[in-house]
């Protein structure tokens, strides 16, 4: 409907969610929506995506739009359960803002939002110090996140697969286990 199409915004990142709404809802597996490359990669006003003020400002309140319309479209037509939502990037940000108005990598920590997939959501898990420059409690790797999502899309997270010589591979590094408290 028009006014679900409104809901989710009628710029390239709500016509992709609404597209891959529509995806889970024929079946796929497996969806990705994705600006282009380097979309959160705000350094600063000097670059492309802009900074916090030039880039962020503009950007936030439609991601929040379309990760809200998303969860509760999916919630609505009962395929929450059965899919789960991911809100990543590919590594955190600098807890200060930098000279050119924008944030820098930062590889001590990062957030990231997880909705349905029958995981037990409306909580946080872990947490960092009081400025965000490293993890407090409840530190959660790649190797957990991989084994969640393994998990969901119903991959035994302890399979191997056999590499060309013979020798097996775990699909889950490092003995990767789905993230505690979401199952």
């Amino acid at each position: 409907s028009a006014r679900l199409r409104d809901a989710y915004g009628r710029d390239s990142l709500g016509e992709k969610a609404l597209l891959a709404r529509r995806l889970v809802e024929a079946g796929t597996t497996f969806a990705l929506v994705s600006g282009a490359w380097g979309y959160f990669d705000h350094h600063g006003d000097d670059v492309r995506w802009g900074g916090i003020v030039k880039g962020l400002r503009p950007l936030l309140p439609r991601i929040d739009r379309v990760i809200h319309t998303l969860v509760t479209d999916l919630e609505a037509r009962g395929l929450l359960d059965t899919t789960l939502v991911l809100m990543l990037g590919e590594f955190g940000r600098a807890p200060v803002i930098n000279a050119n108005a924008g944030r820098d990598h930062w590889t001590n920590c990062m957030s990231l939002l997880m909705a349905g997939g029958g995981l037990r959501c409306g909580q946080t898990i872990g947490a960092t110090d009081a400025k965000g420059y490293a993890i407090r409690d409840g530190r959660v790797g790649q190797a957990a996140l991989a084994a969640t999502v393994f998990r969901h899309l119903g991959i035994d997270p302890d399979a191997h697969w056999t590499d060309p010589q013979g020798r097996p591979i775990s699909v889950v590094a490092e003995n990767g286990r789905p993230i505690p408290g979401l199952f």
